[in-house]
């Protein structure tokens, strides 16, 4: 079952969940907000990359840039990159969380997060998102806009995922 705003409280109060930093004012009825922020991987045209469970990225294929307080990035039609929330959350073993976009971006045509929306119970990391510009505009992303939201759910036993990341600080590659 989703949690509703009063557990997603009490349960930041029993450090079941762990939002840093955390805004009380970006929680609605039964998500909080997410912040963009300053770290992203922009992918460069590459050869055919065969998909297999140990497949990673080749090297040269991606650069990582992080924006100055004051720069934005420019995400063109098509365009896909990684990004960063600002917030780091933390689950214990009995809560997981789903992370979504926010619908007023989704009707310009950015999609925030594509796919692998699940944030693991055990999990104690910044979210990395998927985006990818549908429009066929050119928009303009500012770190620190309110970019996506998270639900977030009890889970049946205390299980805690251990897989490679779990403790993620900013976005691997």
């Amino acid at each position: 079952m989703m949690l509703s705003r009063i557990e997603i409280l009490r349960a930041i109060r029993k450090k079941e969940i762990r939002i840093t930093p955390f805004e009380k004012t970006a929680l609605g009825a039964v998500t909080i907000d997410l912040r963009l922020g300053d770290e992203f991987v922009i992918f460069k045209k590459a050869r055919a990359i065969f998909v297999r469970e140990e497949t990673i990225l080749p090297k040269n294929y991606a650069t990582k840039k992080v924006l100055g307080r004051h720069d934005v990035l420019h995400l063109k039609p098509s365009q896909f990159v990684l990004g960063v929330t600002k917030e780091r959350i933390g689950l214990s073993g009995k809560i997981a969380g789903r992370i979504e976009g926010r619908s007023r971006f989704a009707r310009l045509g950015l999609m925030i997060h594509v796919s692998s929306s699940l944030i693991q119970p055990g999990s104690d990391n910044v979210q990395v998102l998927e985006i990818v510009n549908l429009s066929p505009a050119p928009l303009i992303l500012k770190p620190g806009t309110r970019i996506c939201q998270v639900s977030f759910f009890g889970t049946s036993g205390d299980e805690k995922y251990s897989g490679k990341f779990r403790m993620q600080k900013g976005i691997k590659i």
